[in-house]
């Protein structure tokens, strides 16, 4: 049976590090919106120049340009067993989208659809972000509160200086929480509806939430 997720969750919520690792455990494709899109840029396909024309205006780029590039992503052969996307959909007219997408490629495959939500404490989600500090060396991402550094201001991995994002603070990661739930949470209720939505506790360690990701999908 091929097998397709989604992550749903605010930021910070610990959708990018179980999704990394649950496509490796699973031996399928993660796909990152984000890095699909700027590698069509890069290599300057018809789609990644459009794309880039709509980023260099400081516009979005179109949900169909978006709907497009994954689509033709999804074809290739290793997503045939089945995939794990993250970045999208992050509105109701983008699972739409999606929908359209899984059933022109899945065909009459036998297939098996889940949308994942990570559900976490509003004061947690806070913590990860302001505390959260990263090497400028080798990216290594440390938090000052549940996971700091050896030595103060220093990695731990390479020994470069910590560095602490312009944007890693409680205004900031407010407005971005403000944001998602207002233009993404809307996501929740509707896979709920289409019995699709698995809610998991996402409040705990990485080794503790892994193995209650776990538990989702070998239950499933």
């Amino acid at each position: 049976m091929k097998k397709e997720f989604i992550f749903l969750g605010p930021p910070a919520s610990g959708k990018g590090t179980q999704t990394a690792r649950l496509a490796e455990y699973l031996g399928f494709v993660h796909i990152d919106t984000g890095s699909l899109l700027r590698a069509e840029i890069d290599k300057k396909s018809q789609d990644g120049i459009l794309a880039k024309s709509f980023i260099d205006k400081g516009l979005l780029v179109p949900v169909d340009l978006v709907a497009n590039i994954i689509k033709n992503r999804l074809r290739q052969d290793d997503c045939k067993n089945g995939y794990i996307l993250d970045g999208f959909p992050r509105s109701i007219e983008q699972a739409q989208k999606l929908e359209i997408i899984n059933k022109e490629i899945d065909n009459d495959t036998d297939t098996k659809f889940l949308a994942i939500y990570f559900d976490i404490d509003h004061e947690l989600l806070l913590d990860r972000i302001i505390y959260r500090r990263s090497c400028s060396s080798c990216g290594e991402i440390f938090n000052l509160k549940f996971n700091p550094p050896k030595s103060e201001n220093i990695c731990s991995k390479c020994g470069g200086k910590l560095i602490q994002r312009k944007d890693d603070n409680r205004e900031t990661a407010e407005a971005r929480f403000e944001t998602y739930f207002k233009e993404t949470a809307p996501l929740t209720d509707y896979y709920k509806n289409k019995n699709v939505l698995v809610t998991l506790d996402a409040n705990g360690d990485i080794e503790t939430v892994w193995k209650r990701l776990l538990n989702i999908i070998e239950e499933d």
